[in-house]
C-alpha cells in the first residue's frame, strides 16, 4: 500500500500566510480611511455646492461679467486653475465658475450611471442652469476638454466658445488606460483603491506631476495649493481610473462632430507634451477647424496653461467681446427691420 504524506506544518503555514495578508490588507484599508478623513479635515471645501440630478457638485464662483466655465483634467482638482492664476486673471472681467468634476475634490460620483464625457457635460449644463449661467465660454484642460466638447456637441446654442488646452481629440492607443483600468472595476477596484492604489499613488504622484509640467519645472508651491492627500483618496482614484477608461470612446464619439462646430475655438498645446502628443491632437484638430486658432508653446508640456495664462485669458476676452459685438449687430439689424417696435419700446420706457 502506498501512502502519501503532507509535509509537517505545510497547511498551517499556508493559513498563516493568508491570515497575515488579510491582516495587512485590513490594516492598510484602515490607514487609507484615516488619511482620507484627515485630508478632508485639513482641506475643507473652498467653494459652493449645488445639487443636480442627485449629485452634489462643488464649485468656485468668482467675479462679474460674461461667464467662463473651467473644467480641470485628470489627477488634479479645480485648484489647478487657482495655482495657474487663471481664476484670478479671468475674474477681473468675467464671472468665473470652476467645477470639481464628478468624483474629484468635493463633488460626488454615484455609481448609478456611467460617467462618460457626455454624462458629465449634461450634469455641468444642468448645474449652470441652476446657478443662472447662460452661454459661457467653456475652457477645458486635458480630460476636461472632452467634457467641454460634450457640451458643444449636445448643447451647441448654450456654448459661447471653446478654449481647449492640451486636449485628447482623436482615438489612439493609450498605455495608461490599460494600467489604470483595473481600479475602475467593482469589487477588484474597490479592494485596490483601499490598499495598493493609494500606496503606489503616493510614491508616483510627484513624478507624475513633474512629467505633466516637463520640460518646465513643476511650480514650487504646486502641492501647497493642490492638496496632495485629497488626490489620493479612494473616490478620486476611482474617478481617475473611470475617466481613463472612457477617454478613447469619447474621442471616437466626438471626432465625427467637429465639422459641425459653429462657435469660436481656441486651441493651446505645449510642444514638449509627453502626455498627449500635440501634433496628433491639437494640430490635427486645428487643421480640421479652419476658423480655430492654435498656439503651441515651444518650451512647455501638458500644463501649458501655466506658461500661457495671459494668452488663454486674451482668447477668452476676445470670444466674449466678439459675441457681445455680434449680439449688438443683431439687435441693430432687428431694430432697423422693425422701427415701429423700437419707437413703441422708447415710448414705453419713457412711461
Amino acid at each position: 500500500m502506498t501512502r502519501s504524506f503532507k509535509k509537517p506544518g505545510a497547511f498551517p503555514g499556508t493559513v498563516g500566510a493568508l491570515a497575515a495578508v488579510a491582516t495587512a490588507a485590513v490594516a492598510t484599508a484602515l490607514w487609507v480611511r484615516h488619511r482620507k478623513t484627515r485630508a478632508e479635515r485639513d482641506h475643507p471645501p473652498i467653494g459652493c455646492f449645488t445639487d443636480v440630478d442627485g449629485v452634489r457638485l462643488h464649485y468656485v464662483d468668482q467675479g462679474k461679467g460674461p461667464p467662463v466655465v473651467l473644467l480641470h483634467g485628470n489627477t488634479v482638482l479645480l485648484q489647478d486653475f487657482i495655482c495657474s492664476g487663471l481664476i484670478d486673471r479671468l475674474s477681473e472681467r468675467h464671472r468665473v465658475i470652476a467645477f470639481d468634476r464628478p468624483g474629484f475634490g468635493y463633488s460626488e460620483r454615484p455609481r448609478d450611471r456611467l460617467w462618460t464625457a457626455q454624462a458629465q457635460a449634461a450634469l455641468i449644463q444642468q448645474a449652470l442652469a441652476q446657478i443662472g449661467v447662460e452661454q459661457p465660454v467653456v475652457l477645458g484642460h486635458s480630460w476636461g476638454t472632452l467634457v467641454a466638447m460634450g457640451m458643444a456637441v449636445d448643447f451647441p446654442t448654450d456654448v459661447r466658445g471653446l478654449v481647449l488646452i492640451s486636449g485628447y481629440y482623436y482615438p489612439t492607443a493609450r498605455l495608461d488606460v490599460a494600467l489604470t483600468a483595473p481600479a475602475a472595476l467593482p469589487l477588484l477596484g474597490d479592494a485596490m483603491r483601499y490598499t495598493v492604489s493609494p500606496l503606489t499613488g503616493r510614491v508616483l504622484l510627484k513624478r507624475t506631476v513633474e512629467a505633466m509640467f516637463a520640460p518646465r519645472p513643476m511650480p514650487a508651491d504646486f502641492f501647497d495649493v493642490m492638496p496632495r492627500e485629497m488626490i489620493l483618496r479612494p473616490l478620486q482614484i476611482r474617478a481617475e481610473a473611470e475617466d481613463a477608461a472612457f477617454m478613447i470612446p469619447a474621442a471616437a464619439r466626438f471626432r465625427t462632430e467637429y465639422a459641425k462646430f459653429d462657435m469660436p475655438v481656441a486651441i493651446f498645446a505645449g510642444a514638449g507634451d509627453k502626455i498627449v502628443d500635440p501634433k496628433s491632437h491639437s494640430t490635427r484638430l486645428h487643421q480640421e477647424l479652419p476658423s480655430s486658432t492654435l498656439v503651441v508653446a515651444p518650451d512647455s508640456g501638458h500644463m501649458v496653461h501655466y506658461a500661457l495664462a495671459k494668452e488663454v485669458v486674451d482668447a477668452v476676452n476676445q470670444m466674449s467681446a466678439e459675441e457681445d459685438a455680434r449680439g449688438a449687430e443683431l439687435q441693430i439689424a432687428n431694430d432697423d427691420a422693425h422701427p415701429d417696435a423700437v419707437r413703441l419700446n422708447v415710448v414705453a420706457a419713457a412711461l
